[in-house]
């Protein structure tokens, strides 16, 4: 059965008693006995009805013509339809989820990598619920309680062991968090206008970052003000059959070309160490370290972006597992820590009133992202033996052993080495040559199979997960694997 969390959540150190004894009455709230019997009701209440969800399931006859009519709702507010007929019930099992029409699913994709910890959580609704007890829902830049500093206090304490980052701005998405990484950048190296970014990354959705995003359907009618230079990402084809050395030294003669062609314009290099929208696409350490070292002679600063990659490959950060923390001068964070932020080294702290705003997020989510940091920081994930890395290896062995059955829908295909990829929780598999028709098709199939995914990559595609591994068992792999064959075959089927 998935995983139904019982553990208790931490005392919180926020709201510690002074050593004098004086209390708050906020404090007294928070120590009610009556309010945690209440607390721990709702929780119980909330996993005996989890509990009920232990596999996948059709959608439950008599709800099928409602469900449709809210599809058809939500198509029409939304002005299109959805790209997957999903309305979540409000209820699940960890990697499970129940939909309106009755139907349960695996959820492999959990909204892009935002629900690690799965669905009804017993840890994140207890923290969720006494969170709401706060007095407002939102802090602010102007008026804050002391959560969203003890969330970056909890972040920075875990990006000390490996980097020189130093502080924390928060807020309230990836892209403003991104947003806010440039301001830090352009205001350190003014007035040097322009941006290095690698061929298929992905950056958000705002003005500025839809122009840095290299995926043209993305900006389509936005006016092109910021200005972009765009390094290859590593090719591990192209590195097997050149040479690794090759592969990276022509990486950097393109970059020193830039560098060359415009003399102390780069105010920024970003990069993903594993990428997300473009294909969940690794590469070795020797090649960001050869382009960082000409970022540091240029006095560019070297920016990670791992909205994506936080907390799911075989080390909490990306950077800690290609040993490359010294260098990283801003930092980007999100997703499954629920709030995001902007984190710099000492050197770029910028200065009064470049980042602010009216919200920084909510109570909720910085209480429940200053758990999943504990959660994360206190299991046994990492490492080439953590749980990360045993995950990823029984989605690689699930996925060949599907490929040696059925061979032709693995054909070979241009632009990738394997048919299975990522790093830890990041985790792709490509079927169908990987071309797009036939992944989006696949995933659609996948999708009625019982099995919820997505697909990435700008060509060749691919089929991508990112999986609860908070609360995923290993031996629930056996279970998914028959959803995908079952819906690859009704895919190849079709042609």
């Amino acid at each position: 059965m998935p995983h139904t969390s019982t553990m208790t959540a931490k005392p919180d150190p926020a709201h510690a008693e002074p050593p004098t004894g004086v209390r708050t009455v906020g404090s007294e709230l928070r120590g009610n006995s009556a309010i945690d019997a209440a607390v721990e009701q709702i929780v119980r209440e909330v996993q005996a009805k989890s509990a009920k969800l232990t596999d996948i399931r059709a959608p439950v006859g008599g709800l099928k013509e409602t469900y449709e009519s809210y599809l058809k709702r939500g198509a029409e507010t939304r002005g299109r339809a959805l790209l997957y007929p999903y309305l979540g019930s409000g209820i699940g099992n960890g990697a499970l989820v129940e939909l309106m029409d009755g139907s349960v699913k695996w959820d492999m994709i959990c909204g892009i990598g935002v629900y690690f910890f799965g669905h009804s959580d017993a840890d994140q609704i207890r923290t969720a619920v006494r969170a709401s007890l706060n007095d407002t829902l939102q802090h602010g830049n102007l008026q804050s309680g002391w959560e969203p500093y003890e969330f970056a206090e909890t972040l920075l304490k875990l990006a000390g062991r490996g980097s020189r980052l130093k502080h924390c701005y928060s807020t309230t998405s990836g892209c403003m968090a991104n947003e806010n990484a440039l301001k830090v950048c352009y205001q350190k190296h003014a007035p040097a206008p322009r941006v290095i970014a690698f061929k298929d990354c992905f950056m958000g959705r705002s003005v500025t970052m839809s122009q840095i995003g290299d995926a043209a359907a993305n900006r389509v009618g936005i006016p092109l003000s910021t200005q972009v230079d765009y390094l290859p990402f590593y090719d591990e084809v192209e590195a097997r059959a050149i040479g690794q050395t090759k592969s990276i030294d022509k990486a950097v003669s393109r970059l020193r070309d830039l560098v060359e062609r415009y003399p102390k314009q780069h105010a920024c290099f970003i990069f993903e160490l594993v990428q997300g929208e473009g294909g969940f696409n690794t590469a070795p350490r020797e090649y960001f370290l050869e382009l960082f070292k000409v970022c540091r002679d240029a006095k560019i600063a070297i920016w990670d972006d791992e909205i994506q990659t936080f907390g799911r490959t075989t080390s909490m950060f990306a950077y800690e597992r290609l040993n490359l923390g010294e260098f990283v001068d801003v930092f980007c964070v999100g997703k499954m820590t629920q709030v995001c932020a902007t984190l710099y080294t000492e050197e770029y702290n910028p200065g009064p009133g470049l980042l602010s705003g009216t919200f920084t997020s909510s109570t909720i989510a910085f209480r429940q992202g200053t758990r999943v940091l504990e959660r994360l920081a206190e299991g046994e994930n990492y490492g080439a033996d953590g749980a990360f890395a045993r995950h990823h290896a029984a989605f690689s062995k699930g996925i060949r052993e599907i490929a040696a059955r059925h061979p032709d829908w693995f054909p070979a295909g241009e632009g990738y080495a394997d048919i299975v990829g990522g790093d830890g929780g990041m985790m792709k598999f490509t079927p169908f040559g990987g071309k797009k028709e036939s992944v989006v098709k696949a995933c659609k199939h996948l999708f009625d199979a019982g099995v919820v995914v997505f697909y990435c990559g700008h060509g060749p595609f691919h089929i991508r997960m990112l999986p609860a591994l908070g609360v995923f068992k290993e031996t629930d792999w056996a279970r998914v694997m028959e959803c995908i064959e079952r819906g690859l075959a009704t895919c190849a089927a079709e042609g």
